[in-house]
């Protein structure tokens, strides 16, 4: 087994493309890492530095604890699995696979039988005599891990090899690879777009935006708690509700985050309540996913909003109503550029997607909204501005703003359409706030 680390590593292209921007992160014996992102994030790039196949402009990467920037990839204990599987086509399925013992001088009778162990564990021991062109796109994948698994390698590389399976076969290699992987007890690094993928076969996800690490966690973690504005709208299906939210305090009562027609209280009991105050007065995201909201009859009490469907989706399971409920939703843009400005009631720019510039220490402004007239009298506290940034962030995206569809889970096909009212029940607990930055606002960090 391998242990990798990456440390502070820049791969900047001949035509000045930064592919990979100063990114730190270690991979330990036996873990199993996904680099998880949209496509030209640079996690494949990432994956090649380690593998030796580029060179990093800056940084260095260690195995074992040994600086491996020089090291030629034939002598770094790797296997890399591919997206086009890589077989050779002139060769049998038998023969693809003990290639590499080949190459490395192993006896043909310990080569045999290492190939018939590796394949049986795969299930592919019965097309042993066939070539690539006759076995289906999952047997294929299972050749190209068959030849990387022979080797006994102390670290496994994996890009993107389900993207080209249809959805039903990925479910069911990811698991046997999963499985497999764990098994072996090899270190590995695993490249996708997809979260699935991600969530389901991780020890820890870590997250890439154009080249910059956003997040780096279990699971559950990064999507319990995502550490990004970006991380949150990305992880999820459906994704994150995320809504523009005016911030007012009222000193050991609560705090009132204002949707524009409507508004949430926060207890001053709850422990967020002391980070969310140093925005009064200001703009923040407020960030909340379906399974938090629960349909409740309109005269309900307590955390609740109301709107009325805009339109509903059906998928089978279940059905998801998206609810007009006056808010302004903040969208993030899957593909990266330039934001635009932002404007408030007032006229005045701001810049709610100040997320796309990297902050290393600089401070950035907040303009203050007015007070509300109810805080007035209960010890509001004072607008704070030219806050120092608290993370780095490079370029996770633009964002805009539209009004808000509140995304509901209901019963499948339930008896509503569209214009129909619907109140839900919002678990106050399960809120997410953050900044103007996409930084999250929360204490207690992990």
């Amino acid at each position: 087994m391998t242990t990798v680390a990456l440390k502070d590593v820049t791969k900047v292209f001949p035509d000045g493309t930064v592919a990979v921007d100063n990114v730190s992160l270690d991979v330990g014996n036996g873990e199993f890492v996904v680099l998880l992102g949209p496509s030209g994030c640079g996690k494949s790039t990432v994956l090649r530095m380690v593998a030796g196949l580029e060179d990093p402009t800056a940084g260095a990467i260690l195995l074992d604890g040994e600086l491996a920037n020089d090291l030629p990839p034939r002598e770094r204990r790797i296997a890399m699995v591919f997206q086009d599987f890589a077989l050779y086509p002139h060769m049998t399925v038998g023969d693809n696979i003990s290639f590499p013992l080949k190459l490395s001088g192993v006896d043909p009778g310990p080569r045999a039988e290492r190939v018939a162990d590796v394949a049986a564990a795969l299930g592919i021991g019965d097309v042993l005599a066939r070539k690539p062109n006759q076995l289906s796109g999952g047997q294929r994948q299972r050749v190209a891990m068959g030849r990387a698994i022979v080797r006994r390698p102390g670290l496994f590389l994996m890009d993107e090899p389900l993207s080209n399976l249809d959805s039903g076969l990925r479910a069911e290699l990811r698991a046997e690879i999963s499985g497999l992987v764990r098994e072996l007890g090899v270190s590995t690094i695993y490249v996708t777009h997809d979260q699935a993928e991600a969530l389901t076969m991780a020890d820890r996800v870590a997250i890439m935006r154009r080249g910059v690490l956003q997040d780096v966690g279990t699971p559950t973690q990064v999507y319990g708690r995502p550490a990004t504005l970006y991380v949150a709208a990305f992880l999820g299906s459906p994704r994150m509700n995320l809504l523009e939210a005016s911030v007012y305090v009222h000193l050991d009562r609560y705090i009132t985050l204002s949707f524009g027609e409507q508004a949430l209280y926060l207890p001053w009991e709850d422990i967020r309540s002391r980070a969310v105050a140093h925005y009064h007065g200001e703009r923040i995201v407020v960030g909340v996913r379906a399974e938090a909201l629960t349909p409740v009859p309109s005269d309900a009490q307590g955390d609740v909003l109301h709107g009325r469907v805009r339109y509903l989706e059906h998928h089978g399971h279940e059905s998801l109503a998206f609810l007009d409920i006056g808010a302004t939703a903040i969208v993030v843009d899957d593909i990266g550029g330039t934001p635009p400005e932002l404007t408030d009631g007032g006229g005045r720019l701001r810049r709610l997607s100040n997320v796309v510039q990297r902050l290393a220490g600089r401070s950035g402004e907040r303009n203050g909204r007015g007070l509300d007239p109810g805080a007035a009298g209960h010890g509001a506290a004072e607008t704070t501005s030219g806050r120092t940034a608290t993370s780095v962030l490079s370029d996770p995206g633009r964002h805009h703003r539209r009004p808000a569809e509140l995304v509901v889970r209901l019963a499948p096909y339930p008896q509503i359409s569209p214009g129909h009212p619907l109140s839900v029940s919002v678990r106050m607990d399960a809120l997410h706030f953050f900044d103007e930055r996409g930084a999250r606002i929360d204490v207690g960090w992990r």
